[in-house]
Formats: structure tokens, sequence, C-alpha cells
């Protein structure tokens, strides 16, 4: 199950934590892979590994909030890879990000929020949608936030707002694809450890905090042939946490 062997995958900030354990574990199930990242050693270290690995990845750095950088690196994955099957929209925490409560965030840092987790989406979905189209199949996946779909007092509100906006399009794009065979679904991640020492306390029911295989597993079925029934979802992986 899940064979995605002739398929092609871009996955957007592939080049560390989620996203490098996504694109692995696409790559495990036979998808050929290209890893985007802003830092291109981060994504040339990545498709380095899963070539190592006995896969296909090829690197292809740009910032996803610069619609002519995604539509060029879309154009250098079919070059070399062939068409984009699957489009994961990972990309979502800009640099240098430090949590900070709306009443002290100055007006001026906004824009990053909302330019990489919702126009970043659009643009990446933008750049391949068509294609799919006219292909007849496709898998589209946002990576969001429990911050999407719950108030969290924990300085997040326009990570969040962010967020909730690319949940909101995908459902609406969804409905606008139906029977073209493209789906569309959006995947809530819930408190994710930060290295395999992160002591932090993991939501209940669960014993342990996420870690990037579980968001990758999550993945691969959405963009399997086997999901072909499930489109304009927005799913938690999240260990139970967070079931308001």
């Amino acid at each position: 199950m899940f064979d995605l062997h002739g398929r092609t995958a871009l996955v957007t900030g592939a080049g560390q934590g989620i996203g490098a354990g996504i694109a692995a574990a696409l790559s495990a199930q036979g998808a050929a892979v290209a890893v985007n990242d802003l830092v291109p050693d981060r994504a040339e270290a990545v498709a380095a590994g899963i070539a190592g690995a006995g896969g296909r990845a090829m690197a292809v750095p740009a910032d996803v909030t610069d619609l002519d950088a995604v539509t060029r690196i879309v154009g250098d994955v079919e070059s070399a890879l062939g068409p984009v099957d699957v489009l994961v929209n990972n990309a979502g925490i800009p640099p240098g990000f430090v949590p900070t409560p709306f009443r002290d965030l100055p007006v001026a840092e906004w824009d990053k929020f909302i330019r990489l987790n919702l126009y970043g989406v659009l643009y990446g979905t933008k750049a391949v949608v068509d294609g799919m189209c006219e292909r007849g199949w496709g898998r589209i996946v946002t990576i969001s936030s429990d911050a999407a779909r719950v108030g969290l007092p924990s300085g997040i509100a326009l990570y969040g707002a962010g967020k909730a906006g690319a949940v909101g399009f995908s459902r609406h794009l969804a409905m606008e694809l139906q029977g073209s065979g493209v789906t569309v679904n959006c995947l809530t991640l819930g408190l994710m450890a930060r290295d395999e020492h992160d002591a932090r306390r993991p939501p209940r029911p669960t014993t342990r905090l996420g870690r990037p295989d579980d968001v990758g597993a999550a993945v691969c079925w959405l963009a399997s042939n086997e999901a072909e029934w499930v489109t304009g979802q927005t799913i938690a992986v999240n260990g139970g946490g967070n079931t308001k």
C-alpha cells in the first residue's frame, strides 16, 4: 500500500526537521523527491541523504514567498524528475521566529507570517495545480498546526492566523477541483519534539512528543492512490492533544 513509485513530489521547507522527515518518507515509498529550502546547504544535505539511501532526489532551494522563484523551481523539477504529482506545503517558520504576544509584535513583522504560511501555499499550489488537473491526478498536502484551530497563549497569533488561512483556502480549493483527480488536504500538527532529548511534557493521551516520521507517514497516505476519496479534510496529527 501507499506505493509512490513513478510519482514526483515537491516538499517545501524540507531542509531540516519535519520537512526532511516527509521527504525521506516519500522517497521510502518510491517517489522521486525535490527538496526545497530557503538555505541551499540544507536542501543539498537532505537530497544527498536520500540519494545515499538509494532514492532519487534533487535540491531546489528557493524562497517560497517569491512566486517567480517557485515557478522556476517547479520547472527545474519537471525537467529533472518529471511533472510534480505531489506538493507538500511544509515551509512555515519564518527565519528568526520568536513567539511574541500580538500586542508586542510590531506591525512591520506581521507580513512575514502571512506571506510564508498563506502566500507560500498559494504560490506553490498555483505553480503545480494546472498540470495536475491536465493529467487528471495530483495530491496537495499542506502542513498546518493546531494553532490554526485552537487558541493558545504562547505568542503565536499571527502564525496561527496564517495557518488558519491556508486551511480555509484548502477546503475551498478541494471543492473547486472536484472531479479533477486532484485532492487537497491539510494536516494540523501538535507538539513536535525539537530533538531526541526534548523533555517537554507530551500531550495526553500519548506518552511522547511527535516525530517527523509520524508526519511523513500521514503524508504518504494522503499522497497515495488509496487516499483518493479523502479531500477537503483537515486531519489532526497531534497524539490526541488539543481535541477541543
